[in-house]
């Protein structure tokens, strides 16, 4: 019974968090749908301690989100004895596994691409001007790589139980 509540809370988390992540990703297309090159004329000053408060906070929870919802997939994949199969891409678990590679592969480009960018983007680590307004590119595509990739991940993670019989 304590698997089975195991099972249950992998399941809602990288439901929930799920949202979060990929929720974020597509609010800011709605929002941002074309890229604007940042402002090198804004000041500094303009910055105040609670918009950065509100920035640092934001983009933590969206970045956490994205390490809960791949453990979660990863611990929902262990628990059903699935994990082996689904990363070597093997058997009907194949769908699956493309969907976690997929998956895997949007986590790497937050943390390792889009996060660092950002951060001198948003003024967290220091730049100058010229790096930030050249970071500022790289965050948009890598942003936009996320949000793109996050529809077949979808797709596959709903084929896996809904539509296997079509592989």
């Amino acid at each position: 019974m304590t698997l089975a509540l195991l099972d249950f809370v992998f399941r809602w988390a990288h439901l929930l968090f799920a949202l979060v992540w990929i929720g974020h990703n597509y609010a800011n297309v709605v929002k941002h749908p074309t890229f604007t090159p940042l402002n090198g004329e804004a000041s500094e000053e303009a910055r105040t301690a609670a918009l950065e408060a509100r920035m640092q906070r934001e983009h933590g929870t969206f970045r956490y989100a994205s390490l809960v919802v791949w453990g979660s997939g990863m611990g929902m994949l262990w628990y059903r004895g699935w994990l082996g199969d689904a990363l070597l891409l093997e058997g009907p678990h194949a769908v699956i596994g493309m969907g976690a590679w997929i998956g895997t592969l949007m986590l790497l480009n937050l943390w390792l691409v889009l996060w660092p960018h950002q951060q001198k983007v948003l003024g967290f680590v220091p730049a100058p001007m010229e790096e930030r307004v050249r970071c500022s590119r790289i965050t948009f595509l890598s942003s936009r790589t996320n949000t793109i990739l996050s529809i077949p991940l979808l797709f596959f993670m709903a084929a896996s139980g809904h539509g296997l019989h079509l592989f």
